[in-house]
């Protein structure tokens, strides 16, 4: 999709929605945005953003597996398969303060701007620990358009403490992990609410579920398999 801008651009995105299963029930990573944003204001929402540029020039010895790269190509720019994912690791890091990452980044590296502080922490993200669930195009005449792409990580997968956000930026505010029930008692956007309930299927079945891909054509919305 083009990034040019204009009412009706479409920018890529990834969003990231981390499931964390020390306690009885199951519990998700939320945070609010600010009400003067152009996007979903005040509305909870996962971390994740658009893919910037400096996603696409991280270096390719960060490789995608298998078993992303292809799904994300479907009905896609092939091209785009691991800048979304890594947009994902990065903008969870910048609104949480939290690394899907391993320890052991190459401290010669040269990195993007945008990766720096990721790097300088000693991590090299995790790019094998993310699964594509779900894709949602912003329906037409939004102030801002996305076609996101929406990953399922495990908390267990972060390096450090799940409940240290004192990295975050300040474009998710009263980040906290909720269960799904409460998640949903939240002014949630619509397409979040959706999001929540794939989770939910996901998190009750032992079978393999399509990736639902919802969008919109001649004034409809629909929602297909992937």
């Amino acid at each position: 999709m083009t990034s040019t801008p204009g009412k009706d651009a479409i920018r890529n995105a990834a969003t990231v929605v981390i499931v964390r299963r020390d306690e009885k029930r199951p519990k998700v990573l939320m945070g609010q945005r600010g009400k003067g944003a152009a996007f979903m204001p005040s509305k909870f929402v996962f971390p994740g953003g658009a893919v910037d540029p400096e996603d696409q020039d991280l270096s390719e010895a960060h490789t995608l597996p298998g078993n992303l790269a292809k799904p994300l190509a479907h009905r896609s720019d092939a091209n785009l398969a691991r800048p979304l994912v890594l947009a994902a690791i990065r903008e969870l890091w910048e609104e949480a303060g939290l690394a899907l990452a391993y320890p052991d980044a190459d401290p010669e590296e040269v990195v993007p701007d945008g990766w720096q502080s990721f790097f300088a922490a000693g991590y090299r993200p995790a790019l094998d620990q993310l699964t594509y669930f779900f894709r949602a195009i912003t329906p037409p005449g939004r102030p801002r358009r996305f076609d996101a792409r929406f990953f399922l990580v495990e908390a267990d997968a972060l390096q450090g403490d799940p409940n240290d956000f004192t990295g975050a930026s300040d474009e998710l505010s009263h980040l906290s992990w909720l269960t799904l029930a409460d998640a949903r008692r939240l002014d949630l956007p619509f397409i979040t609410e959706v999001v929540l309930a794939e989770v939910e299927a996901r998190l009750t079945s032992d079978q393999p579920r399509p990736i639902p891909f919802f969008h919109h054509s001649e004034g409809k919305s629909f929602v297909d398999a992937l």
